[in-house]
C-alpha cells in the first residue's frame, strides 16, 4: 500500500486505484479490511497519519470493492473511549453500502449477559454491511436545476418506496425504488398534480433497529442514518454494490427534466448507533468522544429521543456534515435540504444558539447557502422549540401554522389574529429578521402524524400495529372534532369529512408562504388511524393507488393550478395594511359577515368562526423588474367554520363592485366557469364548514 493522501476523506477512486482516508484522534492503528464477493477478508494497515487522519492508496482497487475498518485504540468506556478492533466499522464517508446489519450479539460492544462493563471481542464482520468503493462518473448531459423561486414552490413530501410500491403504472421490478420514482408514470402524476418539488423522506443509508425486526416491523421512515453520503441501498432496483448511486443520479436527472426539484430530508442530529446500549457500527468505534455528545464519559446526550446526538462542537463532525451536504449538491445534483430536528444542530453547549458554528458555516458556504434550506425548528430537549428563530437564509416548517389552521376547522375558540397571521405568512415569526413570507413552510399534515383523510376521520390514534400498546405517537388534540360524529357510512358524515379535506387543501394553497402537501393527501390516503407509522413498511403506509379519491385529486390539482395562476396568493413581500401605490384601497382587508371591516375590539375578541379576507391584486409589490408592480385579480375569501350556513354581505363598492365565484369547497370540484355573480352589498351564502372564493370582475381600482 502506498502512503496516499489525507484528503478527500473516504474512499476515492481516481481511475487507477483508490485512496482510503479515515479520521480518528484516539486511534493507535487502523486496519483497512477488503472483502471479496464470497466474504473473504484481507487486512492491511493504513500506513500514514496526517493530523489524526489515517490514509493509504491501493493501486488496482476500484468500484465495487467492499471494505470496512478496524480501529485499534483505547477501550475506556468510563472516559468515552470504545475502540475495539474486533468490530468491523463502516466508513463515515462511504458513498455506497451493501447489505444490512444482521443482529448478532457480535455487533454490540458488550455481552448481553453483562451490558455494564463487559467487552465483547467477537468478530462482527460476518454480520455487518460493507462499505463499497464507487465510481464518481456519470453522464449528466445537459442536466439543469429547475431553480424554482421560493415563492413559486409547492412541495410534495413523499417516501420513495411508499409512493411507488403499489403504483399500477410502474413496472413491478421498479416499484419501491429510485428507478420507480424516475419512471414516466410517476413523473407524469407529479406534473399533472402541479407540485414543483419533491421532499424525499430520508434516503441516507439507514438501518432497521433490532427491536423492530424482533417484532416483525421495519424502520420505514428511515430516521436512523448510519452513512451520510450513501443513498439507501434497499431503494435500488439495479444493485447495491455502487449501482444505487447511479440510479439515484438518474432519478434526479429525470425529475429535473420535468422541472421538478429534489429536496432531501436529512438526519444529521444523531446516528443509528444509539446510546451506551446500542450497537457499534461506525463512529462509536472510530472516535466516540469526537463524534458524539457524551457526559460522565459513558453516557450520551440525547436531544432527539433516539439515544445520541452528534457533537456539533467538533470541527471534524462539522466537516463531515458539510462534506455530506456538498456531495449531495455537487455530485448528486439535489436542490435543497430539510433538516430533521434542526434545533439539535444549533446546540453548542446546551442551550440552542441561533448563531452556532453550524449556521455560521452554512452562511459562508458558496454552494450550500444558495439552495433551499428548510429547518424542522424543534427537538425534544429543553428549549428546543425554536419556530421563527432560525437565521435569515432558512425557511422553517411552521408548526404554528399547522396548529392554527387545524384549530380553526375543528371549531376551537381562538384569537382571530392568530388565524389571520398564519394565512398571511406569519409575519410575527419571520418579518423582524429580514425574511420574507416564503420563510414559512405551511403544512396541515406531514409524515409525522395523521394523514389528511385520517385527520378528519379519527378522534384518537390507532397505533396498535406498532406493538407498543397504542402508547406511541402524539396524542393529537387537533384531530377531527367538527360535529361529524356518527357512523362512517352515514352519507352526511362522509360529505362533511370530504368537505373538510377540501377546506384544509384550499386554506393551505391560498395562504401566503410555501405550501407543503403530504404525499397521498390529495387522493385520500389513509393509515387506518395510525399517526406514527414509522415502522409500518407495508400497506398501512404505502399509497393505495387502486382506491384513490378521484374527486379529491381533481380538486387538489385545480386549487394548485389556481394558486400558480395568481401571484396574489404567493407574494414575496409582506402585506402593509394600507393602500398600494396607484390605488385607493388597502392591499388587504378583514371583514365581518355584515360586510363591515374588523375593528380593534373585534381583533381582541375570541374567534367567531367566520371571516372575510380581501386581497388586492391591483399593484402587488415586485422586488424584480426595477420595482414595477405585478397586476393580478383581486379576491374575496369567505371562511365559515360554523356548523350552519352564514350570509356574508359584500363590502362597499370601493372594495369592488362586481364579484364572481371561483371556488366553493361545498362543491366536490371547483366550478371554474365563473357562474354565480354578485354586486357590492349583496349577501353571499356560504354553507356550513366551507370556504368560498370570489374574484373581482369590475375595473381594477
Amino acid at each position: 500500500m502506498w502512503p496516499g493522501k489525507p484528503y478527500p476523506l473516504g474512499a476515492t477512486w481516481d481511475g487507477v486505484g483508490t485512496n482510503f482516508s479515515l479520521f480518528s484522534e484516539i486511534a493507535e492503528r487502523v486496519e483497512l479490511c477488503l472483502f471479496d464477493a464470497a466474504g473473504a477478508e484481507t487486512r492491511v494497515d493504513l500506513p500514514e497519519v496526517t493530523s489524526f487522519i489515517f490514509h493509504g492508496y491501493l493501486p488496482n482497487v476500484g468500484p465495487g470493492q467492499r471494505y470496512g475498518y478496524r480501529v485499534h485504540g483505547p477501550w475506556e468506556p468510563d472516559h468515552g473511549h470504545r475502540c475495539n478492533p474486533a468490530k468491523l466499522l463502516l466508513d463515515p464517508y462511504c458513498k455506497s453500502v451493501e447489505g444490512q446489519v444482521q443482529w448478532d450479539e457480535a455487533v454490540f460492544p458488550y455481552h448481553f449477559a453483562d451490558p455494564g462493563d463487559s467487552r465483547n471481542d467477537a468478530d462482527s464482520a460476518p454480520f455487518m454491511p460493507k462499505s463499497v468503493v464507487v465510481s464518481p462518473y456519470f453522464d449528466w448531459q445537459y442536466d439543469r436545476r429547475p431553480r424554482t423561486p421560493w415563492h413559486e414552490t409547492i412541495i410534495y413530501e413523499m417516501h420513495v418506496k411508499g409512493f411507488t410500491m403499489r403504483h399500477p403504472g410502474i413496472p413491478e421490478n421498479l416499484r419501491g425504488t429510485y428507478a420507480g420514482l424516475a419512471h414516466p408514470a410517476a413523473i407524469r402524476y407529479l406534473k399533472q398534480l402541479g407540485v414543483t418539488a419533491v421532499e424525499l423522506m430520508p434516503v441516507h443509508q439507514f438501518i432497521h433497529a433490532k427491536h423492530l425486526l424482533d417484532k416483525g416491523l421495519r424502520n420505514y421512515w428511515g430516521y436512523d442514518s448510519i452513512a451520510f453520503l450513501a443513498p439507501h441501498n434497499e431503494y435500488a432496483a439495479s444493485g447495491q454494490a455502487g449501482q444505487q448511486v447511479t440510479e439515484f443520479k438518474q432519478m434526479v436527472k429525470s425529475l429535473h427534466d420535468a422541472g421538478i426539484e429534489v429536496i432531501l430530508d436529512v438526519v444529521y442530529n444523531h446516528t443509528a448507533e444509539g446510546n451506551h446500549f446500542g450497537p457499534m457500527l461506525s463512529m462509536k468505534g472510530i472516535d466516540n468522544n469526537a463524534y458524539y455528545r457524551t457526559h460522565e464519559g459513558r453516557y450520551y446526550m440525547d436531544y432527539t429521543g433516539t439515544g445520541n446526538s452528534l457533537n456539533m462542537r467538533h470541527p471534524h463532525v462539522l466537516q463531515l456534515i458539510m462534506d455530506s451536504l456538498r456531495y449531495w449538491l455537487l455530485e448528486m445534483h439535489v436542490d435543497g435540504f430539510r433538516f430533521d430536528l434542526a434545533a439539535t444542530l444549533a446546540r453548542e453547549l446546551h442551550d440552542v444558539d441561533r448563531l452556532s458554528a453550524f449556521f455560521d458555516i452554512i452562511q459562508q458556504d458558496p454552494f450550500i447557502s444558495q439552495v433551499k434550506l428548510i429547518a424542522e425548528p424543534w427537538d425534544v430537549g429543553e428549549g428546543g422549540y425554536q419556530v421563527g428563530n432560525f437565521p435569515s437564509l432558512w425557511s422553517e416548517w411552521n408548526g404554528k401554522y399547522r396548529d392554527a389552521i387545524r384549530d380553526y376547522w375543528r371549531g376551537n375558540d381562538q384569537m382571530i389574529d392568530d388565524l389571520c397571521t398564519r394565512l398571511t405568512g406569519s409575519s410575527d415569526l419571520y418579518a423582524d429578521n429580514g425574511r420574507r413570507p416564503y420563510a414559512s413552510i405551511n403544512f396541515i399534515t406531514s409524515h409525522d402524524g395523521f394523514t389528511l383523510r385520517d385527520l378528519v376521520s379519527y378522534n384518537e390514534k390507532h397505533n396498535d400495529a406498532n406493538g407498543e400498546g397504542n402508547r406511541d405517537g402524539a396524542d393529537d388534540n387537533r384531530s377531527w372534532n367538527c360535529g361529524a360524529e356518527g357512523p362512517a357510512d352515514d352519507p352526511q358524515v362522509q360529505a362533511l369529512r370530504a368537505r373538510q379535506q377540501r377546506n384544509f387543501l384550499t386554506t393551505l394553497f391560498l395562504s401566503q408562504g410555501v405550501p407543503m402537501l403530504l404525499g397521498g393527501d390529495e387522493i385520500g390516503r389513509t393509515q387506518r388511524g395510525n399517526n406514527n407509522a414509522y415502522c409500518q413498511d407495508n400497506e398501512i403506509s404505502w399509497i393505495d393507488w387502486e382506491h384513490l379519491d378521484d374527486g379529491l385529486l381533481v380538486f387538489a390539482a385545480r386549487v394548485i393550478q389556481f394558486r400558480k395562476a395568481h401571484p396574489n396568493f404567493r407574494r414575496r413581500r409582506w402585506f402593509l395594511g394600507r393602500p398600494l401605490r396607484g390605488t385607493n384601497v388597502s392591499d388587504i382587508g378583514w371583514f365581518k359577515p355584515d360586510g363591515e371591516e374588523m375593528t380593534d375590539q373585534d381583533w381582541m375578541s375570541t374567534f367567531a368562526r367566520t371571516v372575510g379576507v380581501f386581497l388586492n391584486g391591483s399593484a402587488i409589490p415586485n422586488p424584480d423588474h426595477r420595482g414595477e408592480p405585478i397586476v393580478d385579480d383581486s379576491f374575496y375569501l369567505l371562511f365559515n367554520a360554523h356548523s350552519e350556513g352564514i350570509d356574508f354581505r359584500l363590502p362597499t363598492r370601493s372594495w369592488g363592485e362586481r364579484w364572481v365565484k371561483v371556488i366553493d369547497t361545498d362543491e366536490p370540484v371547483p366550478d371554474l366557469r365563473e357562474q354565480h355573480k354578485w354586486q357590492a352589498g349583496q349577501a353571499v351564502r356560504v354553507n356550513a364548514h366551507a370556504i368560498m372564493v370570489l374574484r373581482r370582475i369590475d375595473q381594477a381600482t
